[in-house]
């Protein structure tokens, strides 16, 4: 992080996105095509973003040890709803 509090982020570097629907799905094949790799946290299995990136979180919002695992897994969060 830079003294502005801004990320800047390199080709590998992992995004972590909260929420794994449609918006979600679409956000990790962006960030693909920008060489980045991209982290879902979701709390549906079956959510439509997994199918699309390495590493998915299957947990509720309200799990706060598993959001602080997913953030330490990350360089930046976003979200998708």
């Amino acid at each position: 992080m830079t003294s502005s509090g801004r990320v800047t982020l390199k080709p590998g570097d992992t995004i972590g996105i909260l929420g794994g629907g449609q918006l979600g799905r679409m956000l990790a094949l962006a960030a693909a095509r920008l060489g980045l790799k991209a982290q879902v946290f979701a709390p549906d299995p079956d959510s439509p973003a997994f199918d699309v990136v390495q590493n998915a979180t299957c947990a509720e919002y309200a799990d706060v040890e598993a959001l602080e695992l997913f953030a330490s897994d990350v360089a930046v969060i976003t979200y998708e709803f």
